[in-house]
């Protein structure tokens, strides 16, 4: 069977060799001149590793990757330990596959290296996408028509593919901006960091953790769009011209000179430290799409950021993506032609609860960590010491002992 991935990020990438381990004969398109991943880190729960090693890869993907020991939940003010939850080889153990934390350009370049080069189309814009009862075809820029028996859209958050099959539906800004930066791990290797450390505060929270083997610490500052906090009262107020800035969805727009300081004034040492070293400093405002109904339409589906982009706040968005890929070939293994529209409902309907569920869970998270300080906040801190002290993983861990390929329901 013949089936079009259109887009080569991380979903697109999983989708190919999915497909491939499934027997099928796929083209990859891709509109950037090269294989590029941009973006810093990345974290893969046992959900997505586990999916990794069927695909034979987790052993390249782990090489490149840190071992969180733990993740640890810090206050902004002072880096007082609300609570930490186990990773490492205890979350190994448990879940039968590792917590990894990478640079996202290591683990597309270990997708990208099993896709055989003349699988690839890159430089290649897709401007179309049609079917009928018997094929889909993709049409490119240069007028040149792919046809398949099944096409996959995988181009992003602001997927055109999306856009043919369902209508006018634009990415929707979710109200929170990050600043992000790579710092040399000898930079800051004199503020005893945890592994993983997520800090809550009013409007904000701040995440980092090692990639790369430990080389570097990945830096995520979240900000609530148009707001400047007064960092110990929790009172906002905001500009129109502030909340357009930070709305705006760039990988590569470089925040202004010392703005992530501004932003967290007020914060423990060990933030501002951090903030204060990190050299090139990017800022992007955060967007999500609205749940569909339906990824599928025939022969055409969404798979990953096109169909689900949620906010980044529970770290599943790629891992999401990879189940995506993995049910889908799952699916549409041993399917002929004529049972690809059958295959994708079976597809969408194994994977559109749980990715829905994920978008609300990520976004109730990131109103929880961005709390006011008072009684909400420390409410919040008490249950989630309670829980540590009840439970060795965190909440979300229940989701990563789940293998969709042990659901099969038709």
């Amino acid at each position: 069977m013949r089936a079009v991935v259109v887009g080569a990020g991380i979903g697109g990438l999983a989708a190919t060799l999915s497909l491939r381990r499934a027997g099928h004969d796929v083209t990859l398109v891709e509109q950037a001149a090269r294989f590029t991943e941009i973006g810093a880190g990345i974290q893969l729960a046992p959900n997505a590793t586990r999916l990794l090693h069927r695909l034979g890869l987790l052993d390249a993907v782990a090489a490149r990757a840190a071992r969180p020991s733990h993740v640890s939940f810090r206050t902004w003010s002072d880096g007082a330990e609300i609570c930490r939850y186990a990773l490492g080889r205890a979350a190994e153990d448990a879940f039968g596959a590792p917590y990894l934390l990478l640079h996202r350009a290591d683990l597309h370049q270990a997708l990208a290296a099993e896709v055989p080069p003349s699988s690839v189309r890159l430089n290649t814009v897709v401007v179309g996408i049609d079917q009928d009862d018997e094929s889909a075809t993709v049409t490119t820029a240069s007028g040149e028509r792919l046809r398949a028996d099944l096409v996959v859209a995988a181009d992003g958050i602001r997927s055109a593919a999306r856009q043919w099959l369902f209508g006018a539906d634009e990415a929707v800004f979710s109200g929170t901006a990050a600043y992000r930066a790579l710092l040399p791990a000898h930079e800051v290797a004199d503020l005893d960091l945890p592994d993983l450390g997520i800090w809550l505060g009013p409007g904000r929270h701040f995440v980092h953790y090692w990639v790369r083997r430990g080389e570097l610490l990945n830096v995520v500052a979240v900000v609530t769009a148009g707001a400047k906090t007064e960092a110990r009262t929790g009172v906002e107020t905001g500009a129109k011209a502030e909340a357009e800035t930070a709305a705006a969805e760039s990988w590569t727009a470089r925040a202004e000179p010392g703005e992530q300081l501004r932003e967290f004034d007020g914060w423990d040492s060990r933030v501002l430290d951090v903030l204060e070293r990190a050299g090139q400093v990017f800022r992007y405002g955060i967007h999500t799409r609205v749940p569909l109904a339906r990824w599928n339409i025939g022969r055409v589906t969404l798979l990953g950021d096109s169909a689900h982009a949620m906010v980044p706040f529970q770290a599943q968005g790629a891992a999401q993506a990879i189940m995506d890929a993995a049910v889908l070939g799952d699916v549409l293994t041993g399917a002929t032609p004529a049972e690809v529209p059958d295959a994708l409902d079976r597809y969408v309907r194994r994977r559109l609860a749980t990715a829905t569920t994920m978008q609300a869970n990520s976004a109730r998270a990131g109103d929880d960590f961005h709390l006011p300080d008072g009684p909400e906040a420390q409410a919040r801190n008490a249950r989630m010491s309670a829980y540590a002290d009840e439970h060795v993983f965190l909440p979300q861990a229940t989701g990563w002992a789940v293998d969709v390929l042990d659901d099969r329901r038709s």
